[in-house]
This record gives C-alpha cells, structure tokens and sequence, in this order.
C-alpha cells in the first residue's frame, strides 16, 4: 500500500533512493511490471494497427472495454475477465460481419460504428446501475496503478507472451497482407483469417492495455508510439523496435509522475505518448526544410 496521504512521496535528485522508495511497495513493482507487459504487447499490435488503418477498429474494442469492466464492477467478479470478454467479443462481431478492402472497407466501418454506439450504451446502463464508490468508475475511464496485484501482472504477462507468439508466427505474412493484401492473396496468403486473426490479437492487447491507461485512453499506448516511431523512420524493423521503446517510456514515465502526483496516470501517459508524438513530427519536418521532398514518410498512418 502507499502512503494514506497522496502528497506525502517527495522527488528528489537522489534518483537511487526515490526509486528505492518507489519500489518498497509492492503495488508500484507490479505497476511497473505490468507497465513493462502492456507497453511491449501494445507497442507491437499497434504498430501493425496503424500500417493496417484500422485504429477505428482498435478505437472500438478500447470502448468495449468500458462495459466489460463495468459489469464486472456492479456484477463483483474479476475485472480482467471483464475486458477481456468484452474486448474478444467485440472483436469476433467486427471479423464475422465486416470486410476489408473496397467496398468492403465501408461496411467493416459501419459494423465498427455499430459496435461502438452498442457498447457505450451498455457501459452506461452498467455505470448508471452501480451503487458503489465513484472512485471504481472513474479508475475504469481513466486508469489507477494503486489496484494491480501479482495475480493480475501474471495474467497479463500470459496473455502477453501468447500474443507475440502469435505475431511472430504470422508476423511476415501479416506484414504482406497489411501492405497489398491482392498481391498477398495471389501468393497464397490466407488474408481473410489473418484479418480475423489481427483483431482478436488487438483485442487482448487493448484488454491489456485498459487495466493500465483506462478504458478512455488506450490509444496513449496501441496508436501514438507506433505513429511517433513512424514519423522518425520508414524502416519497419527500426519503426517496431522504436515504438516499443516509446511505448515503454511513456507508460514508465506516468508512472513514476503519477506516484509523485495525485493526477490520473492515464493523463501522464497520454501527455509523454503525445509530446513525443509532437517532439518526432517537429524534427521530420526540420529535417525535411532544405528541400528533401522526396525523403520518405512516415509508415501508415492514422485512418
């Protein structure tokens, strides 16, 4: 437990013993450690994400997110079964109804929408029903390191590993699908279940991912390391490799803001994530001013 008054953690320029201290309570060590888990898992699905322009998508599933961990709280079970059921859910309707490419490409959007306004309605009938504190649903929208216990890292450190195992098997026919899925299917690539496939990945890391920044801002951690990372570079193994380091330091740096200030995590991580996202987008355009028109752009981009 930390201390019962939020002001009391001073920082000083003894940065061994403010981590130290920091880390003498076992709730900010399983932040850390489940920060570490999220970071990565999120850093890589989302890289895909947003080379794949489905952030609509990754936008949809961090909403169905809500009601998940909503009902959990007014039904009292385990509010990581909460995200995580609602999340894959959300992510079994979008594969099984939508379709990507073409026309298709509309209706995966309009089933997006559809899932979306679905959700939220349900998350508010879940918040309008819950009798308790307000405190449990505004950790819910917004984030709260003070509740992850051992149990809860463990789960997401499973979950974690399975997803990149996941993406390191499908990950270069995936990369194809993403790029020029017509040249991919002629190739034999099987795209329909990659896509099917991709979603329910980026569902388990947006569950992930909720139960560290809340439900509201997911995007913090799954799209602004990845879009930062490709403001800086169009070589996809850097790109990747750059938005897990990204993605790690914005969610450790709120951390560690949060534990000195009494302000929502889910706001430091966001502020880092984005003021990197600006800081990357300042130096591609100083390096762009002596005319290098033709330098190359950044990977994907935010559909």
């Amino acid at each position: 437990m930390l201390p019962a008054d939020a002001s009391a953690p001073v920082f000083s320029w003894n940065l061994v013993g403010d981590f130290r201290d920091m880390w003498s309570y076992l709730s900010m060590v399983n932040a850390f450690r489940a920060g570490l888990v999220v970071s990565v898992v999120c850093a890589v699905v989302g890289w895909f994400m947003v080379l794949r322009r489905q952030t609509f998508a990754g936008h949809t599933l961090s909403v169905a997110a809500f009601p998940g961990a909503s009902l959990a709280t007014l039904a009292g079970f385990s509010l990581s079964l909460g995200y995580f059921g609602f999340c894959l859910a959300a992510a079994l309707v979008i594969a099984a109804l939508g379709r990507r490419g073409g026309a298709g490409g509309a209706e995966e959007s309009a089933v997006t929408g559809t899932v979306q306004a679905f959700a939220l309605a349900c998350g508010y009938l879940f918040i309008s029903l819950y009798k308790g504190l307000l405190e449990g649903p505004t950790a819910l929208l917004f984030g709260d390191f003070l509740g992850i216990t051992t149990q809860q890292v463990t789960l997401l450190a499973i979950v974690g590993a399975l997803v990149l195992a996941v993406l390191a098997v499908i990950g270069r026919p995936l990369l194809l699908a993403s790029v020029d899925p017509e040249v991919a299917a002629g190739r034999g690539v099987p795209v329909r279940l990659l896509s099917v496939l991709f979603l329910l990945l980026l569902g388990a890391a947006t569950a992930e991912a909720s139960q560290i920044t809340g439900t509201l801002l997911v995007f913090a951690l799954m799209v602004v390391p990845a879009a930062t990372a490709g403001q800086l570079t169009a070589r996809p193994g850097r790109s990747l490799l750059l938005s897990v380091l990204l993605g790690l330091t914005a969610c450790w740096g709120g951390l560690i803001a949060a534990y000195y200030q009494p302000y929502p995590l889910g706001f430091f991580v966001t502020g880092f994530a984005f003021a990197g996202y600006v800081l990357a987008h300042l130096l591609r355009l100083l390096r762009e001013l002596p005319g290098r028109a033709g330098a190359p752009g950044p990977i994907g981009g935010v559909a």
